[in-house]
């Protein structure tokens, strides 16, 4: 069976976090069920394509240098922190998901394409996360802004009409926190995905059996953050990843 056309998936990319790519691509791709085409987003393949042209420079905060978003007038954890939403003009049409790096997954992300109902523009885990102001993974700012994490693990339906308002001048010229709450769509266009679909370690509640595990402020082999929920899990993967 060849891959499945009307269907993508894409994880983010950071340099700085290649060894959490690795591991998300390779738990993601050991569990599919189905060929699904998994692919990377990066920026500077963005940037030469001329898809992203927002202006980055680097700014020093405290004792660090951070990536910083000069439309938002704030800092940016990933080098994806906005090249996610061309996601949908990349894939041009059928049912795009978009994940963040720092994830684990756990089942089978095949089944999750055939529950959607076309009349959406968009699922995601509708999370009330509000961090507390302060850093997380290597030394990057914390932020807040409204549906915080909804972002970091969306399908995106291309070929649904309310999608034609994420225009590449609105993707770079709009602030980044109008882009993570999703500006461009009506509340009854956005559909709510189960919380084991995205779980936010450290936040989320204990309870729930993830499907995808997120380690939103700091990977397992980040200094702070060894002991973590799922770090163990994640620790094997990366061997058997790297053997």
């Amino acid at each position: 069976m060849g891959p499945l056309v009307d269907r993508q998936i894409f994880i983010g990319w950071d340099p700085r976090e290649a060894a959490a790519y690795a591991v998300a691509r390779s738990s993601l791709q050991r569990h599919l069920s189905q060929p699904i085409p998994v692919r990377g987003l990066v920026l500077e393949t963005l940037v030469n394509a001329g898809l992203y042209s927002r202006p980055l420079v680097m700014r020093r905060i405290g004792d660090r240098t951070v990536m910083w978003d000069v439309l938002s007038g704030a800092p940016m954890a990933t080098e994806h922190a906005n090249a996610r939403f061309l996601v949908p003009l990349l894939a041009r049409s059928g049912w795009a998901l978009f994940m963040d790096g720092d994830m684990l997954v756990r089942g089978d992300l095949a089944p999750l394409f055939d529950s959607l109902d076309p009349a959406k523009t968009l699922y995601c885990v509708q999370h009330r996360h509000e961090p507390d102001v302060g850093m997380k993974m290597d030394g990057q700012v914390q932020t807040r802004y409204a549906r915080k994490n909804w972002s970091s693990f969306m399908v995106i339906n291309c070929d649904h009409p309310a999608n034609v308002a994420l225009t590449l001048e609105l993707i770079n010229t709009a602030p980044g926190r109008d882009l993570h709450r999703l500006c461009w769509l009506d509340d009854a266009d956005i559909g709510e995905l189960g919380a084991e679909w995205n779980f936010l370690v450290g936040h989320s509640d204990p309870a729930i059996e993830p499907k995808v595990v997120h380690f939103t402020d700091g990977v397992p082999d980040m200094p702070g953050y060894e002991s973590v929920a799922y770090a163990d899990e994640w620790r094997a993967e990366r061997r058997r990843w790297a053997a």
